[in-house]
């Protein structure tokens, strides 16, 4: 493990490689302790680089055993090993050359889950970002492309199938016991897609008709007997093929396509060219284990990695930097498939709270950085939701400022430009400047600035002139590194709406650029006039969420409740009741904190049970918007001296007014919207479901008594209403025995299924309270936690950690102490878990003061261990850092 602080890698001092890699042959001899690796490797000289120049390989704890050039040992004194790095010298100027190294490697006491593994019986690989100098001294950087030859052998009986990337070229006996598989890729591809699987699994087959005729087989590898389990992950593969090639014109490109699936892996899953290694959370669904939102996620996940067979894989990042251009764009693309399979406003919806509550505090903290960084001390640390979903976003406005058709033309463009290429941001930006001849300039500032942009807008209306003025001014805030910020390119969905709800179309607009509903904000303040408007209009602004802003509008309580009831974009009626309900909530907070009744306006609760009793929108969307801010957004709204425990009872005080008044309501919505017949994973049917299980928790809030929830829990005939019904009563009513018999219950009758006792540790390590600690103590002694397993540590640290802040954030810093203690242990068997779990500490300062100098501490304590990992030590400098 790399225990050094790490070494700062900058942008500006990318250069390429002195050697052009040709070709890659690799051999594998697997053994659980000693696996032999051999890479025959053809390089040449870059014409251009100095003839003195070495070759310098990359490696992370390898052992050599064997170096040859072609063919001959090569002499000591030619060549540096350490276990972290080889470099040869005095190698051909001018002639291609072959360097063969042959490393042993140790699977089996590979805790960090990076390179090569073995967890159950399962040899794995994870490559990116730099795993496998884990498996090979390398050139381990995604600038170096080559088509991969690789051939695998080990014991026949133990490990039956042998899958690499690519094409299979064929298999036989290989001596006493053993046999052999061949693959090959002929598309070249960098080293982090590099992928080998090797074990005893179970399969699901299937085919798929590429538009242009050609067949592919289909496979997906699970545990054996899970095959029934993979059949909606297969469902969800063939549709996302479908998809992209009807929406982007991209046709796969191999005979072949297999996923298989893991219990034990640090991601949720890797797009490795032709053979996707996924956390069998995202491949394993059936009614009575997995829950609508675990079908959402493997729909979406599946088609992610897919997607990137184009957008990761035949295009490629040229250094890291550059990470969004493969993960950002094919967010987008997997967010634009679930719109188009489920319902485009509440994905939209789903999309910008996680926006808001995972990358909007990224982006106000001390690890906030742009979407495309200039420097960074630990690749693995920047795997962030700023680079992923902010990068998305980015992506989204592009479509948004070009319009569908010109987007579409300039995607084109990229794949015929750059086919076969390692690319950088500024490539993929010309290519939608070429299509469409816009100037992205300024716009690509979003790519470079960090920080979420606060826009603040006010209006007047003139009705001898009939003209609406809107005075917009935007400000981007201090980040670290980044005092002075530029005005960005902002482009807002707009709309003006009469008091009937009816649309307003203005006679002409000066003062900006409008194009179709997207109004251009370019300058630090712009005054914006609508001519020809006939009466007094309420406006609508950032539509759709069109840019990832903070947005600051005062509009009064009868305006946002018009928008919440006649605007035509379902987001903005969303939005609209947030916007009411913040208010209450904040206030509401301040009156807990001194010690006064808690209200809540009439407007807001009425605003929101219509929109609930309203039959005339989908049930998933009134779910959506039944599910108040959650603690973690109204702390965020209050920007600093937080109270965990205030903010708790601040939020339940206005469920139980909401509960309390629109008691009729839920009630008859919990019985209208039962759903009938076998369960199906649908958006129409989970919609309902949400909706039902909604107004379940509020009639909880309601009755102060377990009974109906405990009599939901009874009567579910699926995990989605069993663990909704269960967490109401383990969140709501923790010390009843009713809670207790449901939580014996779910974990005598799935203990034989770890995704879902997975579910059960998540429950209760969400239960809210000073006691959750002492809980989730009890929890991490129990036979069936698993510290070695990352969804195990996810599922009861994570979740405490991230999303149980009375419990985690105890007044007498208990929590954060467990924190530090969990962290350095984590730190010794798998760094990149450890890292991440640790950004959970990345908002501290927001706390009250006690609080804070309670999380300082515990922070400073893990800074001052020795022997952190680098992924560990450039978090917690970042975080402390002033």
């Amino acid at each position: 493990m790399r225990t050094d602080t790490g070494q700062i890698v900058n942008l500006a001092d990318y250069r390429p490689t002195d050697f052009v890699l040709e070709r890659v042959d690799l051999t594998f001899d697997l053994h659980p302790t000693e696996t032999k690796v051999e890479a025959r490797l053809i390089f040449h000289r870059r014409e251009g680089t100095d003839p003195r120049a070495p070759l310098v390989l990359d490696g992370d704890e390898l052992v050599l055993a064997g170096l040859l050039l072609d063919q001959s040992e090569l002499p000591a004194g030619q060549y540096v090993v350490t276990p972290d790095g080889l470099t040869v010298r005095d190698l051909p100027e001018s002639t291609p050359f072959e360097l063969t190294i042959t490393t042993v490697i140790n699977p089996e006491a590979n805790t960090q889950l990076m390179g090569l593994y073995r967890t159950g019986g399962i040899y794995c690989t994870q490559c990116e970002a730099e795993g496998f100098r884990r498996i090979t001294y390398f050139p381990d950087r995604p600038d170096v492309l080559a088509p991969y030859t690789v051939n695998i052998i080990a014991d026949k009986d133990a490990n039956p199938l042998l899958l690499s990337n690519g094409n299979f070229l064929g298999g036989a006996g290989y001596g006493e016991g053993k046999h052999f598989a061949a693959w090959f890729d002929p598309h070249p591809k960098p080293s982090y897609l590099f992928a080998l699987v090797a074990g005893d699994l179970g399969v699901v087959e299937d085919t798929f008709a590429t538009m242009s005729g050609r067949e592919v087989a289909l496979k997906i590898y699970v545990e054996h007997g899970k095959e029934p389990r993979a059949a909606y992950a297969m469902d969800a593969l063939k549709r996302s093929m479908k998809w992209d090639e009807e929406r982007f014109g991209r046709e796969y490109d191999l005979d072949i396509f297999m996923i298989v699936a893991v219990s034990d892996f640090n991601m949720g899953a890797m797009e490795n060219k032709g053979l996707n290694v996924f956390n069998d959370k995202y491949v394993l669904a059936d009614p009575e284990t997995a829950t609508d939102a675990d079908y959402a996620n493997i729909e979406a996940i599946i088609a992610h990695e897919y997607f990137h067979n184009w957008t990761g894989n035949r295009i490629t990042c040229r250094d890291w930097f550059q990470l969004c251009l493969k993960e950002g764009l094919t967010v987008y693309r997997d967010h634009e498939f679930s719109a188009d399979e489920r319902s485009r406003p509440v994905k939209r919806i789903a999309e910008v709270r996680h926006l808001k509550s995972e990358q909007f505090p990224e982006d106000s903290g001390p690890l906030a950085h742009p979407v495309r960084p200039t420097t960074y001390r630990e690749i693995n640390n920047f795997y962030t939701t700023t680079v992923y979903e902010k990068g998305s976003e980015v992506t989204r406005m592009i479509a948004t400022l070009l319009g569908r058709d010109l987007f579409k033309k300039g995607m084109d463009l990229y794949f015929d430009r750059h086919d076969g290429q390692a690319v950088t941001i500024e490539d993929f930006v010309k290519c939608f400047e070429d299509a469409s001849g816009r100037d992205l300039a300024q716009f690509s500032l979003w790519y470079h600035q960090a920080g979420t942009p606060l826009v603040t807008a006010s209006g007047a209306y003139d009705a001898d002139s009939k003209t609406f003025t809107l005075s917009l001014e935007q400000m981007i805030p201090a980040t670290p590194g980044q005092t002075t910020k530029k005005p960005m390119h902002i482009p807002l969905r707009m709309a003006l709406l009469a008091e009937d709800g009816a649309a307003i179309t203005p006679a002409s607009i000066s003062g900006a650029e409008l194009t179709d509903d997207v109004l251009h904000l370019t300058e630090q303040a712009q005054e914006v006039v609508f001519h020809g408007i006939p009466s007094r209009p309420v406006l609508s602004l950032n539509r759709s969420f069109s840019t990832p802003i903070n947005l600051q509008f005062n509009q009064s309580a009868g305006d946002l409740a018009l928008i919440a009831h006649y605007e035509t974009d379902h987001f903005a009626r969303w939005q609209a009741l947030i916007d009411l309900g913040l208010p209450n909530l904040l206030q509401a907070v301040r009156d807990v904190r001194q010690g006064i009744a808690v209200t809540c306006d009439s407007a807001f609760v009425d605003a929101l049970l219509a929109a609930a009793n309203d039959d005339s929108l989908e049930p998933a969307f009134r779910a959506q918007a039944l599910a108040l801010p959650s603690e973690a957004d109204i702390a965020r709204e209050l920007g600093g001296d937080t109270d965990p425990d205030a903010i708790h009872a601040a939020r339940r005080a206005i469920l139980k007014r909401i509960a309390e008044t629109g008691k009729d309501i839920f009630a008859a919505l919990y019985d209208s919207m039962q759903t009938s017949g076998p369960f199906s994973p649908d958006a129409a049917s989970a919609g309902r479901r949400a909706l039902r299980n909604a107004a379940l928790s509020y009639l909880s809030q309601m009755d102060g008594t377990p009974t109906r929830a405990k009599a939901a829990y009874d009567a579910a005939n699926n995990m989605t209403d069993l663990s909704a019904a269960l967490t109401i009563l383990a969140h709501q009513f923790p010390e009843t025995a009713d809670t207790t018999a449901a939580l014996d219950h779910f974990r005598a009758r799935f203990s034989e299924n770890a995704l879902v006792i997975d579910k059960w540790f998540a429950i209760q390590a969400g239960i809210p309270g000073p006691d959750a600690l002492g809980r989730i103590q009890r929890l991490m002694e129990a036979p069936s936690f698993k510290r070695s397993n990352p969804n195990r540590m996810r599922s009861l640290l994570g979740t405490f950690a991230f999303a149980n802040p009375t419990g985690f954030g105890r007044a007498d810093g208990a929590g954060y102490n467990f924190l530090a203690d969990e962290i350095l242990d984590i730190d010794q068997r798998n760094p990149q878990l450890a890292a991440r779990i640790l950004t959970s500490m990345r908002s501290w300062r927001l706390l009250e003061p006690v609080r804070a100098g309670h999380a300082r501490s515990a922070l400073v304590r893990i800074e001052r261990a020795g022997g952190l990992s680098a992924d560990v030590r450039d978090i917690v400098d970042r975080i402390l850092k002033e």
